[in-house]
């Protein structure tokens, strides 16, 4: 078809001479390759868009234990490394105490938790604990909150209660615990499970 425009003339009308014949030839062509241009992001915009809605949601991270996000206990989450073994997260002491237990054939490589007020992982044995206080604690009736200062730590005293303690008084004390502890979220799932069962979107 442009062949046959530079030979006899074009749609439009006459085009006197071979120089106009070039520009309305050119101007066709920059017309039409705009237009594959178009449907050609068009389809890639269509499959990328399909692709994308057929991904899987990228998984919060959760406790191994109680299934609890990190998002959401980010101040008392903390992570342990065995040798070999890829790091696991837990929402607390409790949790992470639970796991110390079960997996004491492995060596531990590092355990990290987070700082009550930022929330980033710091080094649990160097780490200013507090235990108890006025604040209720992860997965126990007795909180343990670690802190990356010992200013931050005596500000929390000062503010909440509880009294200063060392990473090793603090697994003393998770263990001391567990027994009460597992009683307490266990009566306290109960409940839970209870109350949906008789909540207005459970009743049939």
């Amino acid at each position: 078809m442009y062949l046959s425009i530079l030979k006899t003339g074009s749609p439009p009308g006459k085009l006197p001479s071979v120089n106009r014949r070039l520009i309305y030839l050119k101007e066709m062509l920059y017309t039409k390759a705009k237009k594959k241009m178009k449907l050609t992001y068009a389809i890639c915009g269509f499959f990328l868009l399909f692709s994308l809605a057929g991904m899987p949601a990228l998984a919060e991270e959760v406790c191994v234990y109680c299934n609890m996000k990190r998002s959401s206990y980010g101040h008392a989450w903390m992570v342990i490394s065995y040798k070999g073994v890829e790091p696991k997260g837990y929402c607390s002491v409790h949790c992470a105490a639970i796991s110390m237990a079960l997996h004491t054939g492995l060596l531990i490589d590092g355990i990290s938790v987070g700082d009550f007020n930022t929330k980033k992982q710091i080094n649990a044995e160097k780490a200013s604990w507090v235990i108890g206080g006025n604040l209720p604690g992860v997965m126990t009736a007795r909180a343990k909150w670690a802190f990356e200062t010992r200013e931050a730590a005596d500000a929390f005293i000062t503010k909440h209660g509880g009294r200063p303690a060392t990473f090793e008084q603090i697994l003393e004390a998770a263990f001391d615990d567990m027994l009460k502890d597992t009683l307490m979220i266990r009566k306290k799932r109960k409940l839970i499970d209870r109350q949906k069962k008789h909540s207005p979107g459970q009743r049939e």
